[in-house]
């Protein structure tokens, strides 16, 4: 257990701590990891270079901790807090599950007192985010609440019908019900946010931040733009509006076949469509003073959301396949018009799709409160590895570790070869050192979490 956690690096479920002496720092990483995903506190290791020094007195600490706990946390919640040998040194790993709050801090109050985990910090919650916890404890969405101050004549049902008209299926004022387009509140039938976002007549003066914003920028970074554009279109049309943008500035090139030759865009088309849909639906809206953004350079299209990934829900899970709507009513609305196939499948698609034709991956990342998507350029083929990386990844798939001593022997160099090629994959964030220290003599080295190639 230890090993697997030394294998990865401080984020949004795991923090390293060298002792106790930081309770009230303890104390609001937990509640920062119980509000959410969970996660995993290692006491005993120094943060910055993971160097496992252990504990003196694991025993007083692990019932410090649990008074502390107890004490410091409202609601009622306790980690399960846990003592681990590791070598000749003793740690605690505290265990904190995700639950549905939001807890916090009794001596700060439930305003100020609420902390969530954005990467490898702890963030005072704030407004906006204290309600989305609360909407989830009560199952809500905000695309599910109603906008009492409009009617039905504020959305374009009739726009709206078209879209379901063309492809077979029509939207009748039951089907708006279902949808959640239009909700029952104070006796009389009033539109969601959701209905707004996707087919209100005043989207703009309701939703300012609502605009997709897209920008073709010269060269690999944000000096200089060619072209930029706001997309402040009904949900469903604005997928085609930024895939059309993002064809405008992207290449299509030759392959050569056998017969004659084909164009080959930049990016995957499939790859492209699916990354701008989920990040339509999985977008924050309830987030003012910013909104989606695609930015295109020369090698790459960064594509970014606000909201982060939703409270219980991991970026390696997300990964795996597993999905938490955010917007229930634009996820609905999107699926029957054909715009999701299955929910859930959008990343594995993405990766799929790139595997099959040797492509790069995307990239995904949680950045603050934004999630951000990377495409990068089919230019950018997978690089070739050499035959002694090759024989590595044998190696730790079968033993799970590799000390300098073993790489040597498999590769047949000196010893300071193999520690040189060791480290450098550990800078390249291929490999994570395990050890006591930089000088440790039973030093070995592990695959990083999330890293299979």
């Amino acid at each position: 257990m230890i090993q697997s956690f030394l294998a990865r690096d401080e984020g949004k479920t795991l923090e390293f701590k060298e002792d106790c002496r930081s309770l009230r720092q303890i104390v609001r990483t937990a509640v920062a990891f119980a509000n959410t995903a969970g996660g995993n506190i290692v006491i005993g290791v120094r943060d910055r270079t993971k160097d496992v020094i252990g504990l003196t007195h694991a025993l007083d600490d692990e019932e410090r901790l649990a008074s502390a706990f107890v004490d410091s946390i409202y609601p009622l919640f306790v980690p399960d807090i846990q003592i681990h040998a590791w070598r000749d040194r003793e740690l605690i790993v505290v265990s904190v599950p995700h639950a549905v709050g939001p807890y916090y801090l009794r001596s700060e109050g439930p305003e100020a007192g609420v902390y969530v985990r954005l990467g490898s910090t702890n963030r005072w919650a704030g407004p906006e985010i204290i309600a989305e916890i609360r909407r989830l404890a009560r199952n809500t969405f905000f695309d599910e609440q109603p906008r009492p101050k409009i009617n039905s004549e504020a959305i374009d049902f009739r726009a709206a019908s078209e879209f379901f008209k063309a492809v077979s299926r029509s939207l009748t004022p039951p089907k708006r019900k279902s949808l959640g387009l239009i909700v029952e509140h104070g006796g009389r039938d009033i539109p969601t946010q959701g209905a707004v976002l996707l087919f209100g007549k005043d989207r703009r003066g309701l939703f300012p931040d609502a605009a997709i914003r897209c920008a073709r920028f010269l060269g690999i970074d944000t000096v200089r733009f060619i072209d930029q554009t706001e997309i402040d279109e009904y949900l469903p049309k604005s997928v085609e509006s930024v895939i059309s943008f993002i064809e405008r500035h992207t290449c299509n090139g030759i392959e050569i076949g056998r017969v004659q030759g084909r164009q080959r865009p930049e990016y995957s088309p499939q790859v492209v469509r699916e990354a701008i849909i989920n990040a339509i639906v999985h977008t924050d809206y309830s987030i003012g003073g910013t909104g989606l953004k695609v930015a295109i350079f020369d090698d790459r299209i960064e594509i970014t959301n606000p909201g982060c990934l939703p409270f219980g829900l991991t970026l390696e899970a997300a990964l795996s396949g597993v999905s938490r709507l955010r917007n229930r009513v634009i996820g609905h609305t999107f699926r029957e018009l054909g715009l999701i196939e299955q929910w859930g499948s959008g990343i594995g698609r993405m990766l799929a799709v790139c595997a099959e034709a040797g492509l790069v991956p995307p990239r995904f990342e949680e950045i603050g409160t934004n999630f951000r998507v990377t495409l990068f350029s089919n230019q950018a083929s997978v690089p070739a590895r050499p035959e002694w990386y090759t024989l590595l990844l044998k190696h730790l798939a079968w033993e799970g570790q590799i000390s300098t001593r073993q790489a040597a022997g498999i590769w047949n160099t000196s010893d300071r070869t193999a520690r040189t090629r060791l480290q450098k994959l550990v800078t390249e964030g291929v490999l994570a050192a395990v050890g006591t220290s930089p000088k440790d003599p039973r030093k070995t080295y592990v695959l990083k979490e999330g890293r299979h190639s």
